[in-house]
């Protein structure tokens, strides 16, 4: 498919995607978010990972935030994305603890992430990273995904890839609402590994 042919279709699907999102209601997200938390703290790739990354989830996203305060209580160390407005750049770092995300500053975009001026140890800097969850607007079944446009994600992907050699276990969580038959995509886009959600089989065959 044609550049500006990939483009047009993630453009309709994004709105298709958007209004389905739209429509489930609180008690819905919540319901799949609680199911999925525990398939988390369940997934062996979850638990083997040290460092891991997780987004602060939006309203219209699948609920992260008991997914963070079992990272903290595992002992294991948690990063979140600081995004930077006027590029695709895009950084993991490393939240204190799951008391301050109350407190963390909100974007135009109404996401909550430390202050751009704010030091704090970014992942890549310090060993890199085991595991990141992925957000996005659609997933298909090979693990194709469709962002909201931003490219943060892919870009940060091949940076983990040049920085550590190797790319950290990419796990997308997402409401069954948001698994579409195929997701249109370029060459730029990154696959994730797999695709966690309500009726999703875990993926466990490449455990060593």
């Amino acid at each position: 498919m044609a550049a500006a042919a990939v483009s047009g279709a993630k453009r309709s699907l994004r709105a298709e995607l958007k209004q389905r999102l739209r429509a489930l209601s609180a008690e819905e997200r919540l319901r799949q978010s609680r199911l999925l938390t525990q398939k988390v703290m369940a997934h062996s790739r979850y638990q083997r990972s040290q460092r891991i990354s997780i987004f602060l989830s939006m309203q219209d996203e699948v609920e992260t935030e008991e997914i963070i305060r079992d990272i903290f209580r595992q002992g294991k160390t948690c990063f979140i994305p600081r995004y930077q407005s006027q590029s695709n750049h895009m950084d993991m770092v490393r939240l204190a603890s799951p008391e301050e995300i109350p407190l963390l500053p909100k974007t135009s975009w109404n996401i909550a992430q430390p202050a751009a001026g704010e030091a704090r140890e970014e992942a890549l800097s310090s060993g890199g990273l085991d595991l990141i969850f992925m957000p996005g607007l659609g997933f298909d079944e090979d693990g194709n995904r469709l962002g909201r446009g931003g490219s943060y994600y892919d870009a940060y992907i091949r940076r983990c890839l040049q920085g550590q050699g190797q790319r950290p276990y990419l796990l997308a969580l997402a409401f069954k609402e948001q698994l579409c038959p195929r997701i249109p995509v370029g060459d730029q886009d990154m696959r994730v590994d797999e695709v966690l959600y309500e009726d999703a089989d875990i993926d466990d065959s490449s455990v060593p």
